[in-house]
């Protein structure tokens, strides 16, 4: 069975307001009265759009994104850095509350700049911990542990005592979602220290709360669910209605651990109606999907459906719900005998795969053209020092050297010549860094989408077919209880059988798990022997290369052999290695029907091959004729 509860996300619960939910719409609504019907100055009405949008931003990104919009034009017109600063962060909190978090970024570094201008430690403290929360809502967990990280350093160094427990309960909470528990502890036990010092509520609860998500996870059931009660009655002393979702979902989650399902249901059904008041997309997603898994586990796969489609009509959109709601209305759908929804949902669930490793594999990309863009920019201010010391000691020789007036410009004269010539090697050695940095760049990312697009592969979509492998048997079993027919099951099985089949073996030819444990021979000898009427054969010492070596060998033997067997018509394949002396040697023979190599242009897989090889100093030999066979021989010098 699912164990659905641990795996939803409630967002994160920082920076909350100590108020309760009704205080705050009267206040908001008194606000908005306010800046509507009284004249005010300009300086006041910058307070109340401040004010007005940091009462929305839990509740209603939309009127906070509209208010703070308003407030920042008259910030800027009145050039009020730090209001126009708080304005900033606090579009950048609603628009990845609203998961558009490139545009978040943008405010966000916004923000952090213009604090960073006017010395303003504290607000530079607030924005590093938006940006942790953005980081960690991305689950880009190391930048989002340095933010909470610079904005506790901050907070240290200002006395701020506060915000230093905030940041030890945001850093807590990456190393439990990491699994690093003992770490999660102490940072909570040193925020409780400050807490109980400073007597603040809300800081309580919200320890309170990230305790029992902790002895959760670690199957300390009892423990959790003494935090958990604490949480609740913490949060609704204090009117935190964030919180009294978190806690609500955590007593359900742990009473269905406990399968004590009355109490699940009841606190999972309060959950969803005070998710449903407060107005938060991302938190009703997550507390209806929690019921809905209380459902299933219940045997109840109709109301499963029911809960888990209204889930999906709330926001199809998001990447990390949309594959949980997918994942169970699959599950569902096949205990309910209903194979059309399955389908559908499956085809749901691997388009989310894709998407997310797409989003994922550009996102590589772009980290990698930045790195290269910064590498280029220090080459060229290294440059430009050295041109600027150039100018200076010419200077120093021109205010000497006055009476020699024509030697000095014989010297100019060819100074200028040998610059000439130095600029226009400087240029041909950019152009060729920048080139080969950009090769490497693309095939490391694409050997890292390989390898996670083979893991999704193999253990996301392969262990899911496994499981409903397993509840199908389980079905076979009771309907042969019942004395029904079951061949349709067998049919069944054996479609799943040779589909998990099916996807390992592409999952293993994108990215082979021997090449990565085993080296070149292994991987290959695998390879080779799957492919009729090739033979393998492996000359001198068996050792483990350069990680980027061993896969460029393997990526040009797949090419080669995948050309041999598709347009070679051959009847025979011999694959060759040889390590000798620093080098390894790859040749690829068939008695295909050949091609004259002068005349036939090279396709993409050579090109591809030629490209690759450029990086090591490789070298690559055809020998070919019509009708003679193809023989290929690729070397590479090895450490």
């Amino acid at each position: 069975m699912l164990n659905r509860m641990k795996k939803i996300c409630i967002t994160p619960l920082l920076l909350l307001l100590v108020i309760n939910m009704y205080a705050q719409t009267q206040n908001v609504d008194s606000l908005v009265n306010v800046l509507e019907t009284q004249k005010l100055t300009t300086t006041e009405k910058i307070k109340l759009y401040q004010e007005i949008s940091d009462q929305y931003i839990e509740r209603d990104n939309d009127q906070s994104i509209k208010y703070a919009v308003e407030g920042l034009k008259l910030a800027e017109k009145e050039k009020n850095k730090e209001q126009v600063s708080g304005f900033y962060n606090n579009l950048g909190i609603a628009y990845y509350s609203k998961s558009s978090y490139d545009t978040a970024l943008v405010f966000l570094q916004e923000s952090l700049a213009l604090a960073i201008e006017i010395e303003n430690k504290d607000q530079e403290s607030v924005v590093y911990t938006s940006l942790g929360n953005l980081y960690r809502r991305q689950t880009d967990y190391n930048e989002a542990i340095s933010y909470y990280s610079k904005s506790m350093d901050i907070a240290e160094n200002i006395g701020d005592k506060n915000r230093y427990a905030i940041s030890l309960v945001n850093i807590s909470a990456i190393y439990r979602i990491m699994g690093n528990f003992e770490k999660a502890i102490h940072y909570l036990e040193r925020a409780e220290k400050i807490s109980k010092e400073l007597n603040l509520l809300y800081l309580q609860t919200n320890i309170c709360y990230n305790l029992g998500l902790v002895y959760r996870t670690i199957g300390q059931l009892d423990t959790a669910l003494e935090f958990a009660k604490q949480t609740l009655e913490l949060s609704l002393l204090g009117g935190e209605t964030k919180f009294e979702i978190g806690g609500l979902f955590l007593l359900a989650a742990l009473y269905n651990r406990l399968h004590d399902r009355n109490n699940a249901f009841e606190y999972a059904r309060k959950c969803v109606l005070v998710a449903e008041k407060y107005g938060d997309k991302r938190l009703l997603m997550g507390t209806v999907l929690g019921l809905a898994d209380i459902y299933f586990q219940s045997g109840d796969y109709d109301e499963c459906v029911t809960l888990s489609l209204k889930a999906w009509n709330i926001d199809s959109t998001d990447l990390v719900y949309a594959k949980d709601i997918s994942y169970q209305l699959i599950l569902s759908y096949i205990f309910l005998g209903n194979k059309e929804k399955t389908l559908y949902f499956l085809a749901h669930y691997n388009s989310i795969i894709e998407e997310r490793n797409a989003k994922q594999y550009h996102d590589a990309l772009a980290d990698m053209e930045i790195k290269y863009e910064s590498g280029k920019k220090e080459i060229y201010i290294t440059t430009l020092k050295a041109k600027q010391k150039v100018y200076f000691l010419t200077g120093v020789v021109i205010g000497t050297l006055l009476l020699l007036a024509l030697v000095f410009l014989l010297f100019r004269y060819r100074l200028n010549v040998q610059k000439r010539k130095l600029s226009e090697q400087q240029v041909i050695q950019l152009e060729q860094e920048k080139k080969l940095i950009t090769t490497q760049a693309v095939l490391d990312g694409e050997t890292a989408e390989r390898s996670r697009l083979a893991r999704d592969l193999h253990d996301g979509l392969g262990g899911m077919l496994s499981v409903v492998k397993l509840n199908l048997k389980d079905m076979k079993h009771f309907a042969i209880m019942d004395g029904a027919d079951v061949e349709h099951f067998e049919k069944t099985l054996g479609m799943l059988d040779q589909s998990i089949g099916e996807l390992r073996r592409v999952a293993h030819h994108i990215m082979p798990e021997s090449l990565m444990r085993y080296g070149l021979k292994v991987s290959l000898e695998d390879f080779v022997h799957a492919i009729p009427n090739t033979h393998f054969q492996y000359f001198g010492d068996d050792l483990r290369l350069d990680n980027h070596v061993e896969i460029l060998i393997y990526r040009c033997a797949y090419e080669l052999i995948n050309n041999a067997v598709k347009y070679a018509q051959a009847t025979a394949i011999n694959v060759q290695i040889i390590m000798d002396s620093g080098i390894v040697s790859l040749t690829v023979q068939d008695d295909g029907i050949g091609f004259d190599p002068q005349t036939v242009s090279a396709g993409m897989g050579l090109e591809n091959i030629r490209t690759r090889l450029a990086l090591y100093n490789g070298q690559i030999t055809i020998h070919s004729a019509p009708n003679e066979g193809t023989e290929v021989c690729i070397e590479v010098m090895i450490r």
